[in-house]
């Protein structure tokens, strides 16, 4: 088999980097940080653990007795986990991410009296009777358990979408809901990803965008957002992804990621709810369709409405409706006259299309329709079009290959890696390093196993 890859590695003109150490900390995605179980885990570190942890950190917390609660601190660590059923590992991240305290030999006071930054604001004005190492401990991990039972008194919600920081934030699962219910801002949030992704490595390794098979059962998952979502039928597969995409994986690897949120329906299905408002499905975004008017106009048919409750849709996120100003709602190929340039225009917006790997591999269905410089003006221009998530692609003058992953491009680390998550040569994508240059350089995938 290594014969067979390395011939197929030079065959490509693809180099890859030797392999070291496990995967890679995962690039910070804002709509999950943790899994569910990640934040919950209890009894993923003994006492032992965490003493041994703060030692070899370098951390004076290993030996340190809070003068209020008689214990040292890895002893209050374990109580306070035990009591809330919230993981050890989320205490001492949380610790570091506020204090800096398990890294730090010789923290001050206020480090120590505010270690969890909880009832401390970065406002100023902090609560007295949240000071002290223990007292904070207790909060930070009795806050988060509390946050988890306690769903309907807080303003996020799980799966519900908001904006963060001037981004659209979709809480994914019920722990990512809490980390933003602590600290709501992406800031904070990604140090506190960053740090666990270090000490702690994050459940599954397959990156946003894959398309994985369980061989036991044959179903086919989207990792999207460090969750697995299951296609409910072939047509909602088959409406976005090819079939030659997809990875086989065993059960177990599955097991490793959160279920999200089924996708059910074929893309741009027509949905309607129960209050008689219509969408058109783009994706994980529901555009809602102004009037019958706009309906009949843009050429919809009647017989395709699908009849849905509002739970079913609660998931997705709300774009922008659809009038009768709206030009191509799902999509449109228009090529200048005059230069020859080619523009996917979609809600009225045109895309330049830069390379002719992306027209093979994503419009090769759309009908390619000459337009003047005039026509074309008419559109505003956006961003140009790029590579989806999950895709493998490489530049024509450089050897190195990635996996587009959040948008951005993740290179994989060598052919271990490469034969490890089952992709396959074929697959690849040769395009232009202007192509590249599109999808910023992400943290390099690799894996040990």
């Amino acid at each position: 088999m290594k014969t067979k890859l390395l011939i197929s590695l030079l065959s490509l003109g693809i180099i890859l980097a030797p392999i070291s150490g496990v995967f890679a900390q995962e690039t910070f995605n804002p709509h999950y940080i943790i899994s569910n179980n990640d934040m919950t885990d209890y009894t993923s570190m003994s006492m032992d653990d965490v003493f041994n942890f703060l030692k070899d950190k370098g951390s004076t917390l290993h030996t340190y007795i809070d003068p209020n609660a008689r214990m040292i601190t890895p002893q209050i660590i374990l109580d306070s986990a035990w009591l809330y059923k919230i993981s050890p590992r989320y205490i001492l991240t949380l610790l570091q991410k506020e204090q800096s305290l398990v890294t730090d030999s010789t923290p001050s006071k206020g480090q120590l009296d505010w270690a969890a930054g909880y009832g401390c604001p970065d406002s100023g004005g902090c609560g007295e009777k949240y000071r002290g190492l223990a007292n904070q401990i207790d909060w930070g991990a009795g806050s988060a358990r509390y946050y988890l039972d306690n769903p309907n008194e807080f303003r996020y919600q799980t799966g519900q979408s908001y904006q963060i920081d001037g981004e659209n934030v979709t809480m994914t699962n019920d722990a990512t809901k809490a980390l933003y219910i602590y600290t709501p801002h992406i800031h904070g949030n990604e140090l506190f990803h960053d740090i666990w992704s270090d000490w702690f490595g994050l459940n599954g390794g397959y990156p946003d965008g894959s398309l994985l098979q369980n061989q036991a059962d044959g179903g086919i998952w989207l990792i999207q957002g460090g969750t697995k979502r299951a296609f409910a039928s072939k047509s909602a597969f088959a409406s976005r992804y090819s079939f030659d995409k997809i990875l086989s994986v065993p059960a177990d690897e599955l097991a490793n990621y959160e279920t999200g949120i089924p996708i059910k329906y074929s893309n741009y299905s027509l949905l309607e709810t129960p209050a008689s408002e219509i969408y058109l499905l783009d994706n994980d975004t529901l555009r809602r369709i102004s009037s019958m008017e706009v309906f009949r106009v843009i050429g919809l048919n009647p017989e395709e409405v699908i009849d849905v409750e509002e739970k079913e849709i609660s998931g997705y996120v709300l774009g922008e409706a659809i009038t009768i100003e709206s030009s191509y709602p799902t999509g449109g190929l228009l090529q200048d006259n005059t230069t020859g340039g080619v523009y996917y225009v979609e809600n009225g917006k045109k895309h330049p299309i830069w390379s002719r790997e992306l027209m093979q591999v994503y419009y090769s269905d759309f009908k390619l329709t000459p337009v003047s410089p005039e026509e074309l003006e008419k559109y505003p221009t956006s961003d140009p079009a790029k590579l989806r998530d999950g895709e493998l692609v490489k530049s024509k003058d450089k050897p190195e290959v990635y996996v587009i992953s959040n948008g951005q491009r993740r290179p994989i680390a060598d052919e271990k890696t490469f034969e490890g998550l089952g992709y396959k040569w074929a697959n690849i994508i040769t395009t232009t390093s202007k192509v590249l240059s599109l999808h910023p350089l992400g943290d390099e995938l690799k894996i040990d196993k």
